[in-house]
């Protein structure tokens, strides 16, 4: 029996650029705040971490590919 593929046409894209970033967990987190709370503005603290990795992978990128034009 051949073993289950991943489609990535299957999955969301956003997801899947979240996995990229090495950000989703912190997505997860902030996603499950809002769930619990029902308020964007109680979860500051998960969103202020998201926002920080976020940037430090877009500085990444920047770095790699400032060279490229």
């Amino acid at each position: 029996m051949p073993s289950p593929t991943v489609h990535t046409q299957d999955q969301d894209p956003v997801e899947l650029m979240l996995k990229k970033t090495g950000c989703i967990e912190l997505h997860y987190k902030v996603q499950e705040c809002i769930a619990e709370t029902g308020d964007w503005r109680a979860c500051q603290d998960k969103v202020k971490e998201f926002r920080t990795c976020m940037q430090k992978y877009v500085d990444q990128q920047s770095k790699k590919y400032a060279h490229v034009k």
